[in-house]
């Protein structure tokens, strides 16, 4: 049975947050359960964008730093790395406040680099994933919860989306997107390759609405961990109060046989009932999945075009 370890926690502030992790992580062993002395540990936010730093559309920089510090309590060596839609994990990082935690800490960002992996699944013989994510000892996966124009809410599983390198995720939307059933499996296989040994899932503040970038944040005050990242999804669709078979990433993960029935799991703190949200806000309308080629050409224009030209630029002037 997996467990699942949920949390009533209402602040960012890095003293109250660091003892709720500590009482998340109890019931699954604790940061030692995961990391063990030299162990090379990735740790993958959700850095969507640097566009709305006010908004809530990306994890909390704080949940990154007491993170990073329980891993290197254990001994192990923490560093911090993404693949955001538009620009630079560091571009995004700098956008939103990462660098001075990052810098006490002395976590290096990285920037993920691609390579073809095969795979174990029925659609797809190999996927192309980030080499850091896949060669690293340890993933710690730490998305946000949000709602999404395209797949209903971003989670846990579409976070990991994220080590798929630079613009193949435009291409991706393109090839899979034609079939969300097929994209919603291709997301679930991604995350089933990158295997995460830790999912911390930031709800302390949400983001509701046109996500994952256009809505508005939702105070929650919610933390949640699990070992399964399958699990934990699906629990917290459960406590949004939406349909498990309208979010593409959980009806995959039901069709593939993986954790989808809360009655198979085990919850040591909080209860997923105990933490219902009764009018989460989805978005006004869903958006098509897939990206038209033109679409993809300008998406890539765009990506390359922060990263190499704008993102410079701004760090000569000293405006990021």
């Amino acid at each position: 049975m997996s467990i699942v370890s949920l949390i009533s926690a209402h602040s960012y502030e890095s003293s109250v947050l660091r003892r709720c992790l500590e009482n998340l992580l109890e019931p699954l062993g604790g940061m030692g359960t995961f990391v063990k002395p030299g162990d090379r540990v990735l740790l993958k936010p959700n850095l969507l964008t640097a566009s709305r730093p006010t908004k809530e559309c990306i994890t909390r920089a704080e949940i990154v730093y007491c993170v990073a510090q329980l891993v290197k309590e254990q001994g192990g060596q923490p560093f911090f790395g993404d693949s955001p839609a538009f620009g630079s994990a560091l571009g995004v990082a700098k956008a939103n406040g990462y660098l001075p935690l990052m810098e006490q800490l002395d976590i290096p960002i990285v920037e993920f680099q691609g390579q073809r992996y095969q795979i174990d699944s029925d659609q797809f013989n190999h996927l192309r994933l980030s080499k850091e994510a896949m060669e690293a000892d340890v993933v710690i996966n730490l998305p946000k919860v949000k709602s999404h124009l395209q797949l209903t809410l971003t989670l846990g599983v579409k976070n990991l989306f994220g080590c798929v390198p630079g613009k193949m995720k435009a291409w991706w939307h393109m090839e899979a997107g034609k079939d969300v059933n097929r994209f919603g499996t291709m997301l679930v296989e991604t995350a089933r390759a990158i295997n995460p040994n830790l999912t911390i899932i930031d709800g302390i503040i949400g983001h509701e609405g046109n996500g994952p970038s256009g809505g508005e944040p939702r105070h929650l005050g919610i933390l949640g961990a699990a070992q399964d990242v399958f699990a934990l999804d699906r629990v917290m669709v459960d406590i949004l109060g939406v349909d498990p078979q309208s979010v593409p990433t959980v009806a995959a993960q039901t069709r593939l046989g993986l954790a989808s029935d809360l009655s198979e799991m085990q919850f040591p703190l909080v209860h997923p009932s105990e933490l219902q949200v009764n009018d989460w806000r989805l978005p006004e309308s869903l958006m098509p999945i897939d990206f038209g080629l033109p679409r993809v050409i300008r998406s890539t224009f765009k990506h390359f075009y922060i990263r190499f030209l704008q993102e410079p630029l701004k760090a000569y002037s000293g405006k990021v």
